[in-house]
């Protein structure tokens, strides 16, 4: 059952070791300012020496924020799995997606992994699931722009996956996964839970209250702490 009380400490972690997103920083920005707004702590950190089994106690989750390459020590790698099988939350954001991709572990956690994308062009996200805590607030069709992720495979085929949004490629060039094209997904992780969007590859993302909601509830979701949240 989920929690009920407040989301604690989050851990946002911006470790880079491939390619960099400029818009890291108003990530980490907005992240903090919803942690003012919504009273839990978030430390910010690209030290891999921060996962560790004293410093992930009693974190409400911690999120891979753009990330990309290998980001994790071998200890580090074993204490986040330690963490997830106690029951703690994880958030995959963007380039998430391009981390880790000798660790099977992390990638059985967030479900696929990159394979490409088009240029940064407008599309038409479609919001499969409504009652998420990450989309309930999104219109059907939520139009804006990005970078379309395509992933090696399709997470809807592995157990416990719920994909809560889609990407329509009739409505933007060079998409590469067809019909079916999650972008936005979540699964239950043993005692954990993980929550992964492709979604924030610009500065501006950050600034859109209708993505800072997605991005809190997609985290209070990983935490356990299914609240409704306002858009």
């Amino acid at each position: 059952m989920p929690r009920t009380g407040r989301l604690s400490d989050v851990l946002v972690f911006t470790r880079t070791t491939a390619y960099r997103h400029d818009s890291i920083p108003a990530g980490r920005a907005a992240l903090r300012e919803l942690g003012e707004e919504h009273g839990f702590g978030v430390e910010c950190s690209e030290d891999p020496s921060v996962f560790t089994d004293a410093s992930l106690a009693g974190r409400s989750a911690v999120v891979f924020l753009s990330t990309s390459g290998d980001v994790l020590t071998p200890d580090g790698r074993d204490a986040l799995r330690r963490r997830l099988a106690d029951g703690g939350g994880f958030m995959g954001v963007h380039s998430a997606a391009c981390t880790e991709y000798d660790w099977p572990y992390y990638g059985e956690l967030l479900g696929a992994r990159f394979a490409g994308h088009p240029a940064f062009q407008p599309g038409t996200v479609l919001i499969e699931d409504p009652d998420h805590p990450a989309t309930r607030h999104l219109p059907p069709r939520w139009d804006r722009s990005d970078e379309w992720y395509d992933f090696r495979s399709n997470p809807r085929h592995l157990p416990g996956v719920r994909v809560l949004a889609t990407i329509a490629e009739t409505g933007y060039e060079g998409g590469g996964m067809g019909a079916d094209h999650p972008l936005v997904w979540c699964r239950e992780s043993g005692a954990g839970r993980s929550f992964y969007t492709a979604l924030g590859h610009a500065e501006a993302a950050y600034t859109d209250p209708a993505f800072r909601a997605h991005l809190l509830g997609g985290l209070r979701w990983a935490a356990q702490q299914d609240v409704r949240v306002a858009a």
